[in-house]
């Protein structure tokens, strides 16, 4: 690498760096004071200091910060650095050497591509892994909060999951009210329990729903389990020894991470796992996910050479009129793409469509702002 290469490779990094940290240091300053009392429960119940508490909820969320700003930052850094170049001459001089403008932007190009692809693996492997500190809410830190239960359906079984509320810390449903297809109501429509903990499958058990405190149906350890096939769908005392007499046991492959918090910060191949769990019913929502997260950082490419031809072709030297027009850029380009993801969603237009129609609309057009920047 060139002298000049690492001279704009540490301009745009230096860039990139500035505006990401000050864009968190003002993500964590705002929340920080405005969950303070949060944060100074958790340090007293595990006795650490209430700094190390918010770095470390902090650090989690910078991971999703990270990913929901790379494209933009990436672009703002790169026309930040060509217009500082040309207001120092700097370009003029590497043009009169015969470096084309191209190949005296191509070290920022590439750092751009580099950070599409680190938002890509940050995406799909290291927020996947850091989903329970992820989901946390800063006024709930501990999960022991009360969190409102949407209903589900579990698709395999017609079971609607319901309930008063969940608790993450525990895996909790409080005052679980399950309604049963008639298939499985030989016994009442409904399952209503004191609560109902989430229990993963394990030897040769399903996974599901351990229900405490059953209310109704009434005296379930007299009553046998049900079956849809061969299948356990509910399972009572009378032919499990491992269940308590006020106790039953509903097998469920939706699990309580799929209930309360859905496929967010799921990977792409955990998303494809989901849409094919013949108990989960995600639609068009999740299939336009599936199709934007392939088409991600090929749109965070053609961001960049969106913006980059308007100031590399332009011999532009005021860096706020590059950052005016930064913004209206990346304006447009957010529009563009969430509407389309609108429509796909309500199903107006095919959820493959949807997500790639961004990249047929502004492809063209970023080759032909581009091609000037070869002169």
């Amino acid at each position: 690498m060139r002298i000049i290469d690492r001279y704009i490779l540490r301009q745009f990094v230096q860039t990139f760096l500035i505006c990401f940290l000050s864009l968190t240091g003002l993500y964590i300053v705002f929340g920080a004071f405005t969950n303070l009392d949060s944060f100074l429960e958790l340090a007293e119940e595990h006795q650490e200091g209430v700094a190390a508490v918010i770095a470390s909820y902090y650090a989690y969320q910078s991971l999703f910060f990270f990913d929901q700003t790379a494209g933009m930052l990436a672009l703002i850094s790169a026309m930040f650095t060509i217009t500082w170049l040309q207001r120092h001459n700097e370009m003029v001089a590497l043009m009169a050497a015969g470096i084309p403008r191209v190949r005296a932007a191509m070290p920022v190009i590439l750092a751009a591509a580099s950070i599409a692809v680190l938002a890509t693996v940050n995406r799909e492997w290291i927020m996947p892994r850091c989903r329970n500190e992820l989901t946390r809410e800063p006024t709930d830190l501990m999960g022991k909060g009360a969190q409102r239960l949407e209903p589900r359906f579990d698709e395999r079984t017609d079971v609607l999951i319901r309930g008063n509320a969940t608790y993450a810390n525990q895996r909790r449903i409080g005052k679980p009210t399950f309604l049963l297809p008639p298939a499985l109501s030989r016994h009442g429509n409904q399952i209503i329990a004191d609560n109902a903990f989430y229990r993963p499958p394990e030897k040769g058990r399903p996974g599901g729903y351990l229900f405490k405190g059953v209310e109704q149906p009434k005296d379930v350890a007299s009553l046998p389990s049900l079956f849809l096939g061969q299948r356990p769908v509910i399972i009572t005392p009378h032919d499990a020894d491992w269940l308590e007499p006020d106790q039953c046991f509903v097998a469920s492959d939706v699990t309580f991470e799929l209930l309360t918090e859905g496929l967010s910060f799921a990977s792409t191949a955990q998303l494809i796992s989901g849409l094919r769990n013949p108990s989960l019913g995600f639609g068009p929502p999740v299939r336009v996910e599936i199709h934007s997260r392939i088409v991600q950082p090929f749109l965070d490419v053609t961001l960049l050479f969106l913006g980059l031809p308007l100031v590399l072709t332009r011999e532009n030297r005021n860096v706020f009129f590059a950052i005016g027009l930064c913004a209206l850029v990346v304006t447009m380009f957010v529009l563009v793409t969430l509407g389309f993801q609108a429509l796909g969603t309500n199903c107006l237009i095919s959820p493959h469509l949807a997500a790639w129609a961004p990249l047929l609309i502004f492809v063209p057009l970023a080759v032909g702002m581009a091609g000037s920047m070869w002169k």
